[in-house]
């Protein structure tokens, strides 16, 4: 009997103390997610251009200063200068449409990179103001806020100092999350 009353003891002595002090470290549950990928023109973080060098291919956006562009002029120019800066403002814009008012207003930030010693910066904003450089500093990483309903345009700055002749391609990568 006194065997059975200190095991029964011993089990609810091990049962307190295990309970009292576990610490809960590990929980395995599956979990769905879902995305869809959609194209640059169908998406809730919409990239939608706005001059004629820059435009919707295929869904992505491209910006295309050269005769292959299909909104090329005939008979103008093929590209830009040698040793020579260009300013395009408003060569696209970002939007923020993740849901409807009636949900809640959802702020995206944004970052734009381009490759460094690329010969290309991107700015958001305005680049001039009347005449005198604007605060929209440009670089070769960019990060701003987008509000629902107010898209922000983004300029683009090409310099051709001491670049070859032909074309170039850079690579721009946009990213795109709720801002904390």
């Amino acid at each position: 009997m006194k065997k059975a009353i200190g095991l029964l003891l011993l089990i609810v002595g091990l049962t307190l103390t295990v309970s009292a002090g576990a610490n809960f470290r590990y929980y395995k549950a599956d979990r769905k997610m879902t995305v869809n990928i959609t194209a640059d023109d169908n998406e809730f973080i919409d990239l939608k251009p706005l001059q004629n060098y820059s435009y919707l291919n295929n869904g992505k956006l491209l910006i295309d200063i050269s005769p292959n562009n299909p909104n090329y002029p005939s008979g103008g120019g093929v590209g830009m200068s040698h040793n020579s800066t260009y300013v395009f403002e408003e060569v696209f814009e970002v939007s923020n449409e993740l849901w409807e008012n009636s949900k809640g207003d959802f702020p995206i930030c944004v970052t734009i990179s381009v490759p460094t010693n690329s010969g290309v910066e991107v700015f958001a904003g305005t680049y001039y103001n009347n005449g005198t450089a604007s605060i929209a500093n440009p670089g070769t990483q960019i990060q701003f806020v987008v509000q629902h309903g107010t898209p922000v345009k983004v300029g683009l700055v090409f310099n051709n100092t001491c670049e070859s002749f032909g074309m170039h391609q850079v690579n721009m990568d946009i990213q795109a999350q709720k801002c904390p």
